[in-house]
Parts: structure tokens; C-alpha cells; sequence
């Protein structure tokens, strides 16, 4: 029996669709848990980049931030969390990976923060806008696809490396991933991996749409013209021309 066909029969399982160890309880474990995290790491993470980024200070800060994170040994914290006096928790695991949230996150609304236009910034204090709303009404929103597109890409991020819980005994699809690894059950292995996949390419459909959603119509009809404006000339054809005439 090949691979695929070993992948195929342990999928249509009902076995391994029901129960506390079934795909979709997995599946809903490892949702819950990324959530989670990443309302941690964005607790820590939004206010100082709202802020600096809208002081403009603290930029080499923010970027070695984002630099230690691209380090950061994920599995090491995981345990570390798991050994300290947090013990083998689901907790354990919402610390690990909002840590390993917090530089996108930190770094992406930084930026987005520091890279509102001067000028903007300079009509909303002739309005007479103080500090807090010039944040909240003007600076925010302008600043939100940038940091909406941080998001989505800490919160794929996020999703994919909670299969590592499985390593300290955490529900998540990461656990049919493990046993099949140590029973050799390739058919359990790459049908959890498929799984896992399918669970991260979903989490990325969905945060492509929040950020559209996220973004001001009229920042995206500028993106749109932009694109357009990219796209090269050429010359027109026969059937073109004979409908032009």
C-alpha cells in the first residue's frame, strides 16, 4: 500500500474524526490556544509600537526586537515554560508562542505607526487634534493594512508552531503527527501533516480577508490604481483596433 493510500484510509477513519483525540478537537485545541497567544502578545506588543511609532523614537529597539525573534528557539521555551513552576500546561504553551509572537507583531506596528505621512500628520494638528486623537482617528487607521498584514503573518506563524505542542503532551494536531512519527505510521504521519497544513493555509484565507476588510476603501483603490500604473503597455490587437473603428 503506497503512502497516499495509507494517508487516505487513516483520513476517512471515523475513528479519528471523534473524541477528545480527533481531528476536530485537535484542530479546535490548537485554534483556541493560537487565539490566545497571540491576544497575550498583543496585549505586550501594541501599546510601546503604537506609541514609539508614533513618537518616532525606539527604532533600532523595535528592530532588534524583530531580529532576537527570527532566533528565538521555539521548542527550547516551549520546555523551558514546561520545567519552570508554569508545569506541563496549556499555559506553558500560550507563553512559548507569545513570545514568539511579539516581534512581528512589535516590529509591523512600528512601522506602520512611523510611516504615516508628515503631512497628515501635520493637517490633523492644524485641526487642533491632540495626541490621543490624532492616534485613534487619523494615525490608527491609516496604519492598519500594515499592521493587519503583521498580524496575519504572526498569526500563521502562530498556528503552525502549536503542532510543536504535542511535544509536552498538549492537544494538538501536532499529537497524531508524533505518534505516527514514533510508531512509523506513515499513514497517520502525513495525514496529521496534511491536516496541519490545511489548518494553516485556512488561518491565512481568513487573515487575507480581515485584512482587506481592515483596510479604508480608499486605501485600496489607491493600491489597485498603483498596480495598474505597473502593468506595461502594449500594443493593442487587430480585434481591438477593429472595435476601436
Amino acid at each position: 500500500m503506497s503512502v497516499l493510500q495509507q494517508m487516505w484510509t487513516w483520513l476517512i477513519d471515523p475513528a479519528n474524526w471523534s473524541g477528545d483525540e480527533g481531528i476536530p478537537s485537535l484542530a479546535g485545541q490548537q485554534v483556541r490556544i493560537s487565539v490566545y497567544a497571540m491576544l497575550l502578545a498583543s496585549a505586550i506588543a501594541l501599546p510601546p509600537a503604537i506609541w514609539l511609532g508614533h513618537a518616532r523614537k525606539g527604532g533600532a529597539i523595535a528592530s532588534n526586537i524583530g531580529n532576537i525573534g527570527r532566533a528565538i528557539p521555539t521548542l527550547g521555551i516551549l520546555i523551558m515554560f514546561a520545567v519552570s513552576p508554569v508545569g506541563v500546561t496549556e499555559l506553558a504553551v500560550v507563553l512559548a508562542l507569545a513570545v514568539f509572537a511579539v516581534p512581528p507583531l512589535l516590529t509591523n506596528t512600528f512601522v506602520a505607526m512611523r510611516d504615516v505621512d508628515d503631512e497628515v500628520r501635520d493637517a490633523a494638528r492644524g485641526m487642533g487634534m491632540r495626541r490621543r486623537q490624532m492616534i485613534g482617528k487619523v494615525e490608527l487607521p491609516l496604519a492598519l493594512p500594515l499592521i493587519a498584514a503583521g498580524y496575519r503573518t504572526a498569526t500563521v506563524q502562530v498556528m503552525a508552531t502549536a503542532t510543536l505542542a504535542a511535544f509536552i503532551g498538549a492537544g494538538t494536531l501536532g499529537l497524531p503527527v508524533l505518534v505516527g512519527f514514533g510508531l512509523q505510521d506513515n499513514g497517520e504521519l502525513f495525514g496529521a501533516a496534511l491536516c496541519v497544513a490545511v489548518l494553516c493555509i485556512s488561518t491565512e484565507g481568513v487573515m487575507a480577508v480581515v485584512q482587506r476588510l481592515l483596510t479604508p476603501k480608499a486605501l485600496r483603490r489607491g493600491v489597485e490604481t498603483r498596480r495598474a500604473q505597473l502593468v506595461p503597455d502594449r500594443e493593442p490587437s487587430i480585434d481591438e483596433e477593429a472595435v476601436a473603428h
